[in-house]
Formats: C-alpha cells, sequence, structure tokens
C-alpha cells in the first residue's frame, strides 16, 4: 500500500512538472510567433516614435541655424508625430513668422504650434 501510495504521488508530481514545462514552452512560443508579427504589421514602437521625433527636432534646429539673422538659441523646438511646437522667445516681432515659415518647410512637419514671443528689453 505504501509502494502504491508513493507510486501515486510520484507520477501525479511528474505530470504537474510535465504540464508546467508545457505551459511554459508553449507561452514562450506564442510570444515568439507574435512578436515579428507586430514588428512586420508597420506599425512603429514607442521607441521608434521617441527617435523619429528627436530627428525632427533636429530638422528644425538645423533648418533655423542656416539662417544668421534668427536668434534660436531661445527657442525649443518639440516634435510629436509630425507636430511642432515652438516654444521661447526672440528678439524682434517679424522673427516670429520667420521661424514659423521655416519650421512649416522642413519635411515631415505636418503642423506648427507657435508659443514665441518677443523678449522685451531688460527695463520694460
Amino acid at each position: 500500500m505504501t509502494n502504491q501510495r508513493f507510486f501515486s504521488f510520484a507520477i501525479g508530481a511528474l505530470l504537474v512538472a510535465t504540464s508546467f514545462s508545457a505551459w511554459a514552452q508553449g507561452g514562450a512560443t506564442v510570444e515568439a510567433s507574435t512578436a515579428p508579427a507586430v514588428a512586420a504589421s508597420g506599425t512603429p514602437t514607442a521607441r521608434e516614435m521617441r527617435k523619429a521625433n528627436r530627428a525632427l527636432s533636429r530638422r528644425v534646429y538645423a533648418e533655423l541655424a542656416k539662417h544668421k539673422e534668427i536668434d534660436a538659441g531661445n527657442i525649443s523646438v518639440v516634435a510629436r508625430n509630425g507636430a511642432i511646437t515652438l516654444n521661447g522667445t526672440v528678439t524682434e516681432a517679424s522673427q516670429i513668422d520667420a521661424v514659423v515659415a521655416i519650421a512649416k518647410g522642413v519635411p515631415g512637419v505636418t503642423f506648427v504650434a507657435n508659443r514665441l514671443s518677443m523678449q522685451r528689453p531688460l527695463g520694460e
């Protein structure tokens, strides 16, 4: 009777261990098979989106740097899915329109939110 109980316990433990191992392998197989499908679907990952946003911001900064009449030192450019937000100050009111026009001309920019203001001289 004791041997029969031992064997029953051993077989039960073996079944539990085998089913757990099979479950873990099945989960890994499902994840591995769905991962390429997500990447192949064309939907960019969050990391790829951040990288694209940083690249677009750098292209806008590079275009602003080409225009020596604009002091872009106090301008920040934030990109998100093609939309650009310009924050900061410029020294002359005419530069606001110029900065917006330059940003709109950068390939990949779909919208420009203008939050630029004119820098006021000290004492005013």
